[in-house]
């Protein structure tokens, strides 16, 4: 039996799925004949070739299968047929012309570009366009894909007196092109015409930007068919989700065999870095050692609908990445993060390291836009134009879940949206991003999601990379505990018998819209069975040039884990003004099933240990430490907080909790997450990351003290030494110089060089008293970190300037700016508060009157206070 140990999940259960070769969708029936299914049929997949050694996973049940009746009049079998036919026919064609010869020759095009009197004169037209062949063959390739209707401007031709369907339903009246011929024909046209005649200039455009649409996914889907394969795997998932509704059995026949081929589905064994602190601090250290050897990958592209996010000035709709949370954009909070392990492998190595990153965007709600005006408005983060690549992924269209008609809400213009995070492989190969880390020496990446705000807490992430390059491994996963009902996959062990006899193994994951398909679903049990295996995080380490092999395989495998998931109500206004709600989706592929081409095979089952073997590996952590996502914005009235604001703004404070209480600070408790609903947070403490990022450093700068209930703690500053602080009220440190200064390099640019000038803060004995935060006050929006103070102690560090208060009350309102080259001192007096405002001495400009000194101390790093 597959090994069953697992660190973070003790008992759960093991799943043998049946296999079978499967009979295509698309052999030996008449194209006439209607589609039909019995207890024999398999599961249809991609008909494009894989380079896996093992067949695809076709899945049995032995219950009698039952479809919804198809839509009037659309044949799925014949459609799938007649595309793939035309598919193959096009992949063996070596130039333009002989494509535009094979794609003239089927039945929906000549229909519609043929001389019938519907369509008479129309040739005309598209030669008055001036369509080149390459434009004139995507408009061809619409047409067969049967989506005719995105051409049409009104339901009907009222000037010609007739209204066309196509296949099934779907109206399909071409009034745009009619329109152009009526114009011609009556002598409103100009015969010499230019690009675009009979049409009104939104139009141009429209269908300028529709050649654009169909041109992008020609060319990033040609490794499954372009337009053709795209619609021809809408088609065979949406049969697939036809037959899986009905087969809902599975539970009942997980432990048959069918002609040899088994999947075995187990929960993976780890590391759990919460339990196994030692190895998790080595393998931390491994992550900071190895910084030079890693870039960092940010999915961007999105479009985050759930968050509802709009420019309060403009009303423009925002992508996650500009969600203002805890007082800046999501995409700052992961730059921040990034440079504060840059700062601890400067302050033990003394060098510098810029990681490169690259950041998919899309054109989904002006995205690539936003971000590029962010990242430029910022400066670049301090790191230089030249360490960043924005590559932009592809629009999909979004179909229907009834036929996979193309929902189309203006004339030319499909809906469109993001084709999932799993693009993101062969893009980058496409777009020379695997090429840009080589020539900078990287060997691996790490990569998370801008909605994750809690990813690189403490050691996760510094671990699963330190593994990741230290192991060798191509392919690695930051897990946690499962919330039953959370919109996440979930981790798995899989095991695989192969048709040459072999049996391979590797971590892998399971989509929560997947369930289904493997019988791992919520109520049809006792138990749930998803609560068994941890979640999936989309935390990652990549062995980068494992997954350039993949992106350039120019097969299926580069764009793994596709899917369509219908289960979603798409809102939308159609061509004709309608307001409109359907079932439907679009082709995604799912980012961390590039697993899938990672396993390991053997020569003969494995039943025992086989994990420590695998290119694939996974660590735990405790949720918190792993995943709390922003993504969706909680409703008024709505008590439950998961994956909203409001939900990682909680994540963050418990962590801020687990972090500052070994060090004998007195915080309150944070009850459950229905108090925050009617009384908001307990307190609010925000830490810059650079003061670790690893708690045991952050501990070593915090000795004794305590935090009120109702107290503001935030710290924008590296360097700070806490000896007993009693807080009751609100403490803001902020400097300007947190991880060092910025200086001007060769090319014009401002670069952030670590360690240098750095403002500082020393606080002993002291005890901060004012009125703090109006928490009465409606208005307050906590995970924004907008909030209505009454009184506030602020202590703000010009360049390399330093405060130091000793064995005082700061009592009420009080603002300390303290100008750069200076140090403020606060001490007894007599009475009240002695205040001293000193130059530093020149040599220590740099250095600062103090400093911490790091040290590598076995698997653990030793903070020493040093006075200059």
């Amino acid at each position: 039996m597959l090994h069953s140990t697992s660190l973070l999940h003790h008992n759960h259960h093991r799943f043998l799925f049946s296999f079978r070769s499967k009979p295509s969708l698309l052999d030996s029936h008449s194209q006439s004949q209607p589609l039909s299914f019995s207890k024999s049929l398999s599961l249809p997949s991609s008909s494009s070739s894989s380079s896996s050694t093992c067949c695809h996973v076709a899945r049995i049940s032995t219950e009698p299968l039952e479809l919804s009746t198809p839509p009037p009049g659309f044949n799925f079998r014949r459609e799938i047929t007649r595309l793939t036919s035309l598919r193959d026919k096009l992949a063996a064609c070596d130039t333009i012309n002989d494509k535009l010869r094979i794609i003239n020759a089927d039945y929906r095009v000549r229909r519609f570009f043929g001389s019938s009197s519907r369509n008479a004169g129309l040739a005309r037209v598209l030669s008055t366009l001036q369509l080149d062949s390459e434009n004139l063959f995507l408009l061809k390739c619409l047409v067969a894909a049967g989506q005719e209707h995105v051409l049409c401007l009104e339901e009907t031709m009222p000037e010609m007196g007739s209204s066309v369907t196509g296949s099934g339903s779907v109206k399909s009246a071409f009034y745009a092109l009619a329109k152009m011929i009526e114009k011609m024909d009556s002598g409103n046209g100009n015969s010499g015409g230019g690009f675009g005649m009979g049409l009104e200039d939104h139009e141009i455009r429209e269908l300028n930007k529709l050649l654009e649409t169909l041109a992008q996914i020609e060319r990033f889907y040609d490794c499954i068919g372009g337009v053709i394969g795209y619609q021809i795997m809408v088609l065979e998932l949406i049969v697939q989700q036809l037959v899986e509704r009905k087969n809902t059995n599975w539970s009942q026949h997980m432990h048959e065999v069918k002609e040899g081929q088994i999947l075995g589905i187990d929960s993976p064994t780890g590391l759990d870095l919460s339990e196994n602190t030692e190895y998790a601090s080595q393998a931390a250290l491994w992550g900071i050692e190895g910084l030079p050897d890693l870039g960092e990958i940010y999915p961007l592209g999105g479009s985050a609908d759930r968050l509802d996010l709009v420019d309060p000035n403009t009303g423009e709709c925002l992508p996650a990445a500009m969600l203002p949370f805890c007082g800046r954009t999501l995409l700052e909070g992961l730059i921040r993060d990034l440079q504060a392990r840059e700062f601890l492998y400067f302050k033990l190595y003394g060098k510098q390291c810029i990681t490169p990153v690259a950041i998919m965007t899309s054109s989904a709600k002006n995205n690539h836009k936003h971000i590029t005006s962010l990242c430029e408005t910022l400066s670049w983060f301090g790191r230089g134009q030249s360490t960043f690549q924005l590559f932009e992924q592809p629009l999909v269209p979004v179909v229907g879940a009834e036929d996979g008609q193309w929902l189309v809400t203006k004339p030319f213009s499909p809906l469109s949206k993001p084709g999932g995070h799993g693009v993101i492989w062969k893009l980058a190969h496409d777009k020379g991003i695997f090429k840009w880390f080589f020539c900078q020496g990287r060997k691996g990446a790490t990569v998370r999601q801008v909605s994750n705000v809690v990813a690189a807490t403490d050691v996760t992430l510094l671990a699963l990379a330190g593994i990741g390059l230290r192991q060798g491994k191509k392919l690695g996963f930051a897990s946690c505990d499962r919330v039953s009902g959370a919109t996440e996959g979930i981790n798995v062990l899989m095991e695989k018998k192969c048709p040459d006899g072999n049996w391979e193994y590797g971590v892998s994951c399971i989509e929560y819209t997947e369930f289904d398909k493997f019988g791992i679903t919520n109520g049809s049990l006792p138990k749930s069975l998803q609560a068994e295996f941890p979640a999936n995080t989309n935390i990652l380490y990549v062995d980068l040039p494992s997954a350039e092999l993949v992106g350039s395989s120019k097969n299926v495998n580069s764009i793994p884990g596709m899917v369509l998931n219908t289960r979603k109500t798409i809102n939308y206004v159609d061509q004709f003004g309608r307001r409109c709600s359907v079932s439907g989706g679009r082709l995604e592929c799912t980012m961390q099933n590039i697993a899938d081409n990672y396993f390991n095979s053997y020569s003969s089952r494995c039943y025992n240990g086989v994990e420590d073997e695998l290119d694939t590996f996974i660590v735990y952590n405790e949720r918190r430490r792993v995943t709390s996502s922003a993504k969706k914005k909680r409703r008024h009235g709505d008590k439950s907080l998961r994956q909203t604001p409001d939900g990682a703004l909680l994540d963050i404070l418990r962590n801020a909790h687990d972090l500052l209480s070994p060090c004998d600070i007195k915080l309150p408790e944070i009850e459950a997450d229905e108090n925050y609903v009617y009384s908001g947070p307990p307190f609010l403490i925000l830490l810059h990351p650079a003061l670790g990022p690893l708690w045991e450093v952050t501990r070593q700068k915090f000795n004794g003290g305590s935090i009120s209930k109702g107290s503001e703690l935030q710290i924008e500053v590296a360097e700070l030494f806490w000896r007993n602080v009693q807080v009751n009220g609100s403490l803001v440190i902020k400097a300007e110089n947190i991880m060092g200064s910025m200086k001007i390099d060769e090319s014009g640019e401002s670069i952030l060089h670590h360690g240098q000038r750095c403002g500082r803060c020393k606080l002993q004995n002291v005890k901060v008293l004012n009125e703090g935060i109006d928490w009465s006050y409606g208005g307050n929006v906590y995970w924004k970190h907008d909030v209505k103070r009454s009184e506030v102690l602020q202590i703000i560090l010009h360049g390399n300037a330093e405060f130091e208060a000793t064995d005082v009350v700061l009592q009420g309102n009080h603002v300390f700016e303290v100008p750069d080259g200076y140090k403020l001192k606060i001490m007894p007096g007599s009475p009240g508060l002695a205040i001293q405002l000193d130059p530093i001495e020149e040599g220590m400009m740099d250095s600062g009157s103090w400093h911490w000194d790091y040290k590598i101390e076995g698997s653990h790093i030793k903070l020493e206070f040093v006075e200059s």
